[in-house]
């Protein structure tokens, strides 16, 4: 018997919905899988970039087959299988007989059909579950009436429904059709912990195969028949817009169809959240193939011409905001003076606990540090790319993107065609990381394809991708921590922000540790534009902290570990405040499993290690970073890593997450930076901007996990931010020298010309 765990099945207009018996005898549920996810009210309000809602359907087979059918994009998290495990343990099916399919966008029977924000398994976890032992209660009832029993006398196990008294079995698709003429249950009872068969197992990914041996999974893959190449102009320097284009030589080159201008967005339209566009106005080069589309952008004329302020209308989750564009040509100079200037000003004042002033002044010792990290590009492997085709009834399109049904709206207006007409087809993505949020790409597409009346591949060139926009903010962050003569943390000050946004998380650790505390933002506007980044805020603000934390307790004469969980363990007894975001015990047991899974208490030679942890998306992460030099030259021998994420789905996939995680953010931290020169991007390709070499990843990365029976969180992104930390406290214990400002790559090897 199952153990009494119950969920409700009654969620909503369109939470459960059953559908006719397919063709072939089978049983088809379909579900909105979010219905009855049971959120905390505020993430809404304070999270609502990284909002993560999944959907879908299942189908049972008259031969027993399942399809369970993934409605958000897969962009290497492996959530198109980790989801599925889900469904099938509730369903109490062989995992060997499960088939997973890619919905299209379909806003009217799934919401919310996006990636980001580490959310994938947290949000859908209870109603994934849910359709699953629906499904299953559905499918003994049927085996009830067929077999004149009680239905609590049917068992079920890997895909077959039992009556041990009579000794009659039958599998799931012998009973599909009959399950879809039962009425949906009230409430079903869901698995214990301890009865998981397939959760906490590991599984391979359902795509491995077509990914290693090459099969089109990308949106860059996509080939049609009578399909033409696009590609655009924009302009090359944020604060400039299109003056004119002089095409009559590049129109008359071989395989060139055509050459226009186009807007991404009407002047009046009210653009969604995710609408960002750096340069609405480009120039479109079509053709018949890669090639020949490239020679003709060489040989345009094009002339571009600086624009003024102006304003345009956004549409924040239902609240419509003015967002003022300001004129002019930055260069990182100057935002980096406008940054340091900001950090002798007040600030906005998010926190205050206690009387930091006062402790301050009566305080034995004061230490002061300030940290900044650059603009960000995102870099993907796949550049940015969709396939259109868009007739005069309909509009099909093809590619990858996040969030699709926030870019359904935006599509449909410029269009001039109703949603139902629309379908959007979404492919596995060659990398995200918050890019392909920013859909403009798409409409792009779209319109390239509505003019030439004709299927269309937009691609963007690597070129075309680094310099358009959608970059991580540039920040600054300078803390002050006051001890007494006995050494004790007694008050801390964060005054952080950035361009065009500040990083501060004001409620989180060490918030809720001291007595007085005080947490201040501002930020500068700019019209280089910004959006999500892998652990959007956290990927800086994680690495200043925990840095500015190992000087606090080299200054308190402590251990770095030491230190943190002294101030853990009094927000975990008696907390300051009432808004402290994380569970001081949590934070603690990562600490605690990471310092004994380095050997942290044990030295060794010519070994410098350094410490980190962080609390985002839910979850609880710390690191220990290994450091060396050899002939010279550093290198990372070990990454240990500490994990509390709840509930480990796939351990496979949620190992691979973090591993991924840690060699982008110390690649990031050593190495990436976007710089400005009279508002052109000074790096267009991998040849000026770096990233990490394979030979300077770590050579060893091991991930632990706290085992408990918490609802899982987020896997994908907390382990970036505190690695940024872990690498400039081991840099410090490598070089004798702190690192304050990002990327760390010219100090490291200035250090190691040293050694």
């Amino acid at each position: 018997m199952m153990a009494q765990t119950l969920f409700k099945t009654s969620i909503g207009r369109r939470s459960f919905l059953k559908t006719s018996v397919l063709a072939g005898g089978g049983l088809m549920l379909s579900f909105s899988w979010l219905g009855g996810c049971q959120l905390n009210p505020k993430d809404g309000l304070t999270m609502p970039k990284e909002w993560f809602e999944l959907n879908g359907y299942l189908k049972i087979g008259e031969n027993g087959i399942v399809t369970i059918i993934s409605p958000n994009p897969e962009g290497g998290q492996n959530v198109k299988t980790s989801m599925p495990m889900i469904v099938a343990e509730e369903l109490d099916v062989d995992w060997k007989n499960v088939i997973v399919e890619q919905a299209p966008l379909n806003t009217e029977l799934y919401t919310r059909q996006f990636i980001g924000g580490s959310q994938a398994i947290r949000q859908g976890w209870r109603s994934l579950r849910l359709a699953g032992a629906s499904a299953r209660q559905m499918l003994r009832e049927a085996a009830a009436q067929a077999w004149q029993v009680s239905v609590e006398e049917i068992t079920t196990e890997a895909g077959t429904l039992f009556h041990k008294t009579s000794g009659k079995s039958a599998g799931y698709g012998e009973m599909a059709s009959a399950a879809a003429k039962i009425q949906v249950p009230k409430e079903v009872k869901v698995k214990e912990v301890k009865e998981f068969k397939i959760i906490g197992t590991s599984r391979k990914n359902v795509e491995g195969r077509k990914i290693i041996t090459g099969k089109p999974l990308f949106g860059i893959d996509t080939k049609r028949d009578g399909m033409l190449i696009a590609m655009i102009v924009h302009p090359p320097a944020f604060g400039m817009k299109l003056k004119s284009v002089e095409d009559s030589s590049a129109k008359g080159m071989p395989g060139i169809k055509d050459i226009f201008t186009i807007k991404t967005f009407d002047d009046a339209y009210e653009r969604q959240y995710f609408d960002t566009c750096t340069f609405p106005e480009v120039v479109a080069v079509v053709g018949n193939t890669t090639w020949e589309v490239l020679n003709a952008k060489k040989a345009l004329k094009v002339e571009w011409e600086t624009f003024s302020d102006h304003t345009i209308s956004r549409n924040a989750f239902g609240s419509t905001q003015a967002v003022d564009i300001p004129a002019g040509l930055e260069s990182t100079t100057e935002h980096m003076a406008n940054m340091a200037q900001w950090m002798t000003k007040s600030a906005n004042v998010v926190r205050r606990d206690g009387n930091p002033e006062l402790a301050f002044k009566n305080s034995a010792k004061i230490i002061e540090r300030t940290y900044t990290a650059p603009f960000l590009a995102h870099n993907c492997m796949e550049p940015m790319n969709f396939f259109a085709h868009v007739t005069a009834k309909k509009a099909e399109l093809v590619g990858p993107l996040q969030k699709p049904e926030f870019t359904e709206k935006a599509l449909s207006s410029r269009l001039g065609m109703p949603l139902e007409n629309i379908e959007i087809h979404m492919t596995r993505l060659g990398g995200g990381f918050g890019r392909r949020s920013y859909a403009h790409f798409l409409l792009e597409a779209a319109l390239i394809s509505q003019k030439m009346d004709a299927p269309i591949k937009l691609i963007y060139t690597r070129e075309d991708d680094m310099t358009s926009g959608i970059y991580r903010p540039t920040y600054s962050a300078t803390y002050r921590a006051a001890l007494d003569a006995d050494n004790n943390l007694i008050a801390f000050h964060v005054k952080a922000g950035g361009i065009p946004e500040s990083p501060l998380y004001a409620n989180r650790f060490p918030a809720g540790a001291v007595d007085n505390y005080l947490a201040e933002d501002w930020s500068i506007n700019s019209n280089i534009t910004v959006g999500s980044f892998r652990a959007p805020r956290s990927n800086f603000i994680a690495g200043a902290e925990q840095s500015f934390l190992d000087e606090v307790a080299e200054a308190a004469g402590k251990d770095p570990i030491a230190l943190r969980l002294e101030l853990l363990a009094r927000a975990s007894k008696n907390p300051v405040g009432e808004n402290n975001e994380y569970e001081a015990n949590r934070y603690a047991g990562v600490l605690e499993l990471v310092r004994e899974k380095s050997g942290w208490d044990n030295a060794k030679p010519h070994i410098h290690r350094g410490v980190a942890a962080y609390f985002c998306h839910n979850t609880y992460v710390a690191q220990v970073l290994e450091m060396t030099f050899e002939n010279g030259k550093p290198g990372i021998p070990r990454v240990c890593c500490a994990i509390d994420c709840g509930i480990v789905v796939n351990p496979d996939a949620a190992t691979n997450l973090a591993e991924g995680a840690i060699v982008d953010g110390i690649g990031n931290a050593l190495y990436g930076a976007m710089t400005f020169k009279e508002g052109l991007p000074e790096k267009n390709n991998f040849n000026k901007y770096r990233i990490i070499r394979h030979s300077e990843a770590p050579k060893s990365i091991d991930v632990h996990f706290v085992q408990n029976e918490i609802d899982p969180t987020g896997m994908g992104e907390p382990a970036f931010p505190p690695v940024i930390g872990a690498l400039a406290n081991a840099m410090y214990k490598a070089t004798n020298k702190r690192h304050y400002n990002q990327p760390f790559v010219q100090a490291l090897e200035t250090s190691a010309l040293r050694m």
